[in-house]
């Protein structure tokens, strides 16, 4: 990052420099200022919206209903002033071109109200020269600087048009010009003798900017995706909830120590040749204990569960049993209480820490786990875990989260080269090809040590030992890890396994053979957890708290690409352009998500970026009808070549089935409270455009452009621009999204708005 600014400045400043030399030398000699060309526009463009609710990621807290907004409330207050200025360089015919562009934003999120590089309030949004090399017969035009280069022309997306990176900050709403992202690059570009255009690209590798996408999450802002809210979202996204799950895993550790002098709840031995009566000093033994077998299990305990004067308890110390081998009526004996639904002491030692006063309640700040157990449509994190063991919660004891951005991208650069030609008949045509790093960043997630920055390792073992220790149970891959779990509960009438009196069921319906422990361990094979999963003792200190990081990076993507356009008569509508856009992306980054090992307590195995090959196209046509009304239809097609689907329905030691499917998730939309959406293999949009100029002198225009999401979601922007005078220019704009919630633009429906903009030119 220092890198690229410090090269970015230093070519600003050597042109700046060169600029005020020639300024002051132009105060001696008139002729200079005379050629000098300065020009700008002052603008405000002012926002509201036109729906009342929350915005996705708005909430503080889940169960917070007040933080919302009304229809008519200001989201967007923005002055700018933006100046263009313009001349000769030399005496051989070059020029130079900069814009400089103040803007500041009263409503806009942290970060965005006043100046930032690389967005759409850059600062110094464009600075290039242009010139030509070469014989004069068939010259070069080279246009170096910070600039932006147009190549795909689809409308209301973009296909073709990768050159430039974009702030979609506000989604598709402003238009393309504005919205695109200038960088630096050499342009070259030159006439052949055959007729045909070659144009070659070097330039800087930078990122979309896309709202919430960053380590704040942008809370509140108007245009945060359900996709990216998952990411880093206060309430729902895995940067927050994470360690609000390590907390909660920290409370169970403190009840199985037995916090304040209390016994903790009893040992469940993987294996049953005996059952022991007494309280665990430790998580490390709960090898088969797993979240469903403790929330969607009815839980029988004396004197019910007292947070005060049993600090940290969750099974009381009452409960005593005996048993042995064989017969279910051989002497195993219970001493039961009254009957609470785990999912009550789940939901309380998560909301309330366990004990009073305790600094790890979760006090429904992120979606953790609400009052119902319901694993078949998980809608919190908790739900999404059904066989994560009571041994995974001491590996993610003490851990933490953090989000940082990988820079080293934006030190390379991209290159592309683009021939374009047209046939006898008319035809136009193009080919294109571009070497860059994705504008679209990805997310890459790994456990580290906090202090070294080493990632660590994730090793998965099933079952444990006699004692219930996990690295006396087996080693197990990911792909192997078992999707169905083997109850011990199950053993009473299957007759081909050790009986359990029924009595005992409160505890063994709650122990599974094949549960699968997630252990983190570094390159020395130092074990992670609250306690040393090789001892069960207290765990060095080193040790005790990894972090769950969030690393932002970009991937290098090949893309070939194509277009064509050609006019076709019509008796009917007269000339009609047929027109279409095809791009094929080689190692396009797409998240896959792992339901089984979600299910099992393997965040970053769960969620994944895979590298994979994308086909998308548009086709349109474009027809003018009523003297100058331009019509213009779109189909828009993304086709993932590499489409993961892999269906699976697994079991919980309850019995209990649950979604261990694979698939390729939507990376727009897939969230904690919509079963972590899939995404469709062959997406498709249907849009709808019209412009017309009018006026007496045809001074004003209206546009309408509507776009139809497949599954649902639909958006409708009308804008219209009225010239008061020459140098004033009034503009008002409505945005209404709505259709189905968990849709691109479905989502998006609170966040409907009207503008009105006014702009002086001068």
């Amino acid at each position: 990052m220092i890198k690229r600014t410090m090269i970015a400045t230093g070519v600003a400043l050597a042109i700046t420099t060169t600029l005020t030399a020639n300024i002051a030398l132009a105060e001696e000699e008139s002729s200079f200022m005379d050629e000098l060309e300065i020009s700008g526009e002052l603008k405000n463009e002012s926002a509201v919206f036109t729906k009342s609710g929350q915005t996705i990621g708005q909430a503080t807290s889940t169960t917070d209903t007040t933080t919302n907004n009304s229809s008519g409330d200001l989201y967007k207050s923005e002055n700018t002033a933006r100046f263009f200025i313009n001349g000769d360089v030399g005496e051989e015919g070059s020029s130079f071109h900069a814009e400089l562009n103040l803007k500041y934003d009263t409503e806009a999120t942290d970060g965005y109200k006043g100046a930032k590089s690389y967005s759409q309030h850059d600062l110094l949004r464009e600075l290039y020269v242009d010139t030509e090399v070469g014989n004069e017969d068939n010259p070069i035009s080279i246009r170096a600087g910070k600039q932006q280069v147009v190549w795909g022309t689809a409308d209301g997306i973009k296909l073709l048009d990768i050159i430039n990176p974009t702030d979609w900050r506000e989604m598709a709403q402003n238009s393309m010009e504005d919205s695109r992202i200038p960088v630096w690059m050499l342009n070259a570009e030159t006439d052949l003798e055959s007729g045909g255009n070659l144009q070659f690209i070097l330039s800087q590798a930078e990122e979309n900017k896309i709202a919430g996408l960053n380590a704040s999450g942008d809370q509140g802002g108007p245009f945060v995706m359900k996709g990216v809210d998952t990411i880093t979202g206060k309430t729902n996204g895995f940067l927050n909830v994470a360690p609000a799950l390590a907390a909660v895993a920290t409370t169970f550790h403190q009840a199985s120590v037995g916090a304040g002098g209390v016994g903790g709840f009893q040992q469940m031995p993987t294996s049953l040749s005996g059952i022991t009566n007494g309280s665990s000093t430790s998580l490390v033994p709960f090898t088969g204990f797993t979240v469903d077998g403790f929330a969607g299990n009815s839980v029988a305990i004396a004197g019910g569960f007292d947070n005060v004067s049993s600090a940290g308890q969750m099974i009381s110390n009452g409960q005593t049993g005996a048993g042995v081998a064989g017969s279910a009526t051989n002497g195993a004996a219970y001493a039961g209480g009254s009957a609470t639904d785990g999912i009550n002491l789940l939901y309380g030692m998560a909301q309330n820490g366990g004990f009073v006063g305790s600094t790890l309640a979760n006090n429904n700040i992120t979606n953790l786990v609400d009052t119902t157990w319901g694993i078949a449509t998980p809608t919190s994190a908790f739900e999404y875990m059904p066989n994560s063991t009571f041994s995974t919660f001491n590996s993610l004891s003490g851990a933490g989260s953090e989000y940082i951005v990988d820079n080293d991208a934006q030190d390379k650069a991209n290159f592309g080269f683009r021939f374009k030609d047209s046939t006898e008949g008319g035809t136009n045509y193009s080919f294109n090809f571009f070497q860059h790093e994705d504008a679209n960043p990805y997310i890459q997630m790994d456990w580290v040590d906090q202090s070294s920055g080493e990632v660590l390792a994730v090793e998965l073992r099933q079952g444990g030992d006699a004692n219930g220790m996990p690295l006396g149970g087996t080693l197990v891959s990911r792909a192997n890890v078992q999707k169905d779990l083997v109850s011990y509960g199950a053993c009473v009438t299957a007759g081909n396994c050790v009986a359990v009196a029924a009595a005992m069921q409160p505890y063994v319906n709650g122990n599974a053979t094949n549960a699968t422990t997630v252990l983190l361990k570094d390159s020395n094979n130092n074990y992670y957890g609250a306690m040393n999963p090789n001892t069960g003792a207290a765990n060095n200190a080193l040790y005790t708290d990894p972090i769950l990081r969030m690393t932002e990076k970009s991937n290098t993507v090949s893309s070939i690409g194509a277009s064509v356009d050609s006019a076709v008569e019509t008796e009917e509508f007269g000339s009609v352009i047929l027109r279409g856009e095809f791009l094929y992306n080689h190692d396009e980054m797409t998240p896959i998500v792992n339901k089984k090992l979600l299910a099992i307590g393997d965040l970053t195995g769960a969620l994944t970026m895979k590298k994979g090959d994308v086909f998308k196209y548009v086709l349109g046509a474009d027809v003018t009808v009523l003297t100058n009304l331009m019509l213009s239809a779109q189909f828009i097609q993304f086709r993932n070549l590499d489409y993961v689907d892999e269906k699976c329905t697994g079991t919980t030691q309850m019995g209990s089935a649950y979604d261990c499917s694979t698939y390729t998730g939507d990376q727009a939309t897939m969230h904690l409270t919509n079963q972590m959406n899939k995404a469709e293999e062959n997406k498709e949009f249907y849009s709808f455009f019209m412009s017309k100029p009018f006026g007496a002198e045809q001074q004003h225009r209206w546009n309408n452009i509507f776009m139809f999401e497949e599954n649902g979601g639909k958006w409708n922007r009308a804008d219209v621009e009225y010239s008061f005078s020459d140098e004033i220019i009034g503009s008002a704009e409505y945005n209404k999204y709505w259709g189905d919630e968990n849709t691109q633009f479905g989502q998006m429906e609170k966040s409907s708005n009207f503008q009105l903009g006014l702009k002086y030119i001068f």
